[in-house]
């Protein structure tokens, strides 16, 4: 496993204090393991395909849960390499990965965690995009603590406009 940032839980202390016990996220080993998960959960295909939130764990697992439920649920309260919303496409007893972000308010993570997503799709050997589909950038404003997802390279805080750093400063 290459060497990849943990990234912890930096969402609301409320959610995570009332995570329950039965989270409905599945480790996936297979892609047997998607298909039969997205049958018995119902999950709903939408105009690209079915999408989950995902996180890979840091033992380099990819686990998938319904794309309403908090990563930190799907992660049971650790630390990650990498979060967001994943998009599968399924045809017949194939799955490939057509859409990946790391679009994860609760962790943050930066772009370059997609190696650990992109290690994670190659060990299950599921087809992927060569990189996140949609890239998100979240800083953190060290004036009013507020958390921003950066656009466009505009690095001022969305709430009182002071300069936001240009290196990921979440944790």
């Amino acid at each position: 496993m290459v060497d990849c940032r943990e990234y912890r839980y930096v969402g609301p202390r409320e959610i995570i204090n009332s995570l329950p016990k039965n989270s409905g996220c599945i480790r996936v080993q297979d892609t047997k393991d998607i298909i039969r998960w997205i049958i018995e959960t119902d999950q709903i295909e939408d105009y690209a395909g079915f999408t989950v939130t995902f996180i890979v764990d840091t033992g380099g697992n990819l686990w998938i849960n319904d794309r309403h439920s908090e990563h930190v649920l799907c992660a049971s309260g650790e630390n990650v390499l990498s979060a967001g919303e994943i998009t599968f496409q399924l045809e017949k007893d194939q799955v490939e990965v057509i859409e990946v972000t790391n679009q994860s308010t609760g962790y943050c993570p930066e772009p370059e965690s997609w190696l650990a997503v992109k290690n994670a799709l190659q060990s299950l050997e599921i087809p992927h995009p060569p990189d996140f589909t949609m890239k998100c950038i979240f800083r953190l404003c060290k004036k009013c603590g507020t958390k921003n997802l950066v656009k466009d390279d505009w690095y001022v805080c969305s709430v009182c406009d002071s300069e936001l750093s240009k290196n990921w400063n979440i944790d």
